[in-house]
């Protein structure tokens, strides 16, 4: 992968302290970029998870001090704590070193577009997910982790690329469409309310852009199934990037759509 640069970067969902954190790959992404604008959009660390199997591996220590580096060495650093680093969140408005704190903010991007960005758990009692809430925040989903995890590690002796089996299942579990929908769709109420062009979040670990009512939605997706981010060059051109797409060594991007063609 050839060295990038960015005028802006969101990830998110990292859940660095999981086992299912893909921390090698986020390493090598970061390594081979530049920035000048890093947001960190929430559940960075998995602090639910540490406090029921704690493990910090190399790699989610070297990630840490990756984006520490970053901090230090001219790239802006905004870190938007979600439900699953929640006591971040009272620190709003504060930075960790060289590293800004809020909850959630307005950016501007080059050709003067606005976006409101969070991490979206903001929606949770709003969206009422119901039993698919439920059932993706506990055992179910770390089944469908694991599951996952060693279909890949099947892909990998077999020499194919990283696929997400876990996003596959869940595009066809009808009630985890509809919660999708539903998170969707409150976001955009709320950009809405705000009068803004769009939201940028993660929380749901499905990345995706498009269209509603006006208001342009992004999804930054995570590193547990994923492995995307989204990034804004010089322009303001807003793209997804699947970082596994094809081959671990190569990004994909997904550009932004046009309203008229958007869903």
């Amino acid at each position: 992968m050839s060295h990038t640069h960015y005028k802006t970067l969101w990830i998110s969902d990292l859940h660095l302290g999981h086992r299912d954190c893909k921390a090698e790959h986020l390493l090598h992404f970061l390594e081979n970029i530049s920035v000048g604008t890093l947001y960190l959009v929430g559940d960075i660390i998995d602090m639910w998870e540490m406090t029921r199997h704690f493990r910090w591996p190399e790699a989610h220590n070297l990630v840490i001090k990756k984006l520490m580096l970053l901090s230090e060495s001219g790239t802006r650093v905004i870190y938007l704590p979600g439900n699953h680093d929640a006591p971040l969140q009272r620190y709003s408005g504060m930075a960790f070193g060289k590293i800004d704190i809020a909850r959630e903010l307005i950016h501007t991007t080059a050709d003067g577009k606005r976006y409101l960005v969070l991490h979206g758990d903001q929606f949770d009692d709003e969206v009422t997910l119901g039993r698919f809430h439920a059932w993706i925040g506990d055992k179910a989903y770390d089944l469908l982790l694991f599951i996952n995890r060693w279909y890949n590690r099947y892909r990998f002796w077999q020499k194919r690329e990283y696929w997400s089996l876990a996003g596959f299942i869940k595009q066809h579990i009808k009630s985890a469409n509809l919660a999708i929908a539903r998170y969707r769709q409150a976001c955009c109420n709320y950009a809405k309310a705000l009068e803004v062009d769009g939201i940028i979040c993660g929380h749901i670990h499905h990345p995706e852009q498009r269209y509603l009512g006006g208001i342009h939605y992004i999804n930054d997706g995570d590193w547990v199934e994923n492995c995307t981010a989204l990034a804004e060059d010089k322009y303001g051109n807003l793209s997804l990037i699947h970082y596994l797409s094809g081959c671990p060594w190569q990004c994909a991007t997904e550009s932004e759509p046009h309203p008229s063609k958007a869903a």
